[in-house]
């Protein structure tokens, strides 16, 4: 229910930028803090704490946000006001998404056990952009080790499993079926 809720105020955001021309600036303002809210845990905590006063967690958000756009700050005030604060990092997440959809931007997501070496994110970009034909393609890099080796890719609603823990368990499938 609350992923719905995100988009619905996600989406209200994006036309409000569309109508004041900033829907770039908004972009920016919304991967800064989905980036703060998901590499910081006691943020995260702060916000879910019923402990903590909504006023308390209005101020200490507009502190930290205090450079980003007006329509970023009437957004924390609007969850304030609706009781949605702990929706904030659902919300910027999915305004990034809607933007990207609305530009035409395929998220090409990789899994893989190590980081991408640049040399292997142009070839991965070059193939999805040659896959999907679309020429603006951003590559999210997702670290598992539990994959052991090679990679994941999934671009849409597309996947294509290249990892050797993929590999051993249709091997084990096949020895468990005989």
């Amino acid at each position: 229910m609350s992923k719905r809720a995100a988009i619905r105020y996600a989406k209200a955001v994006l036309q409000k930028a569309g109508e004041n021309n900033t829907e770039n600036v908004m972009f920016g303002d919304m991967q800064s803090v989905h980036a703060t809210l998901e590499s910081s845990e006691e943020l995260q905590s702060m916000l879910q704490s019923p402990v903590i006063k909504v006023e308390d967690k209005k101020e200490a958000l507009l502190k930290i946000f205090s450079n980003q756009s007006d329509l970023t700050k009437n957004l924390i005030h609007l969850l304030v006001a609706n009781q949605r604060l702990a929706l904030l990092g659902d919300v910027a997440e999915s305004y990034i998404s809607l933007y990207n959809n609305a530009q035409g931007v395929k998220i090409a997501e990789v899994t893989t056990a190590v980081p991408l070496t640049s040399e292997l994110e142009n070839t991965v970009l070059a193939k999805v952009k040659e896959l999907t034909g679309s020429t603006s393609v951003t590559i999210k890099n997702i670290v598992d080790t539990a994959i052991i080796g090679g990679f994941i890719l999934r671009v849409g609603d597309l996947q294509y499993n290249a990892s050797i823990a993929n590999k051993l368990n249709r091997i084990k499938r096949e020895f468990t079926l005989n």
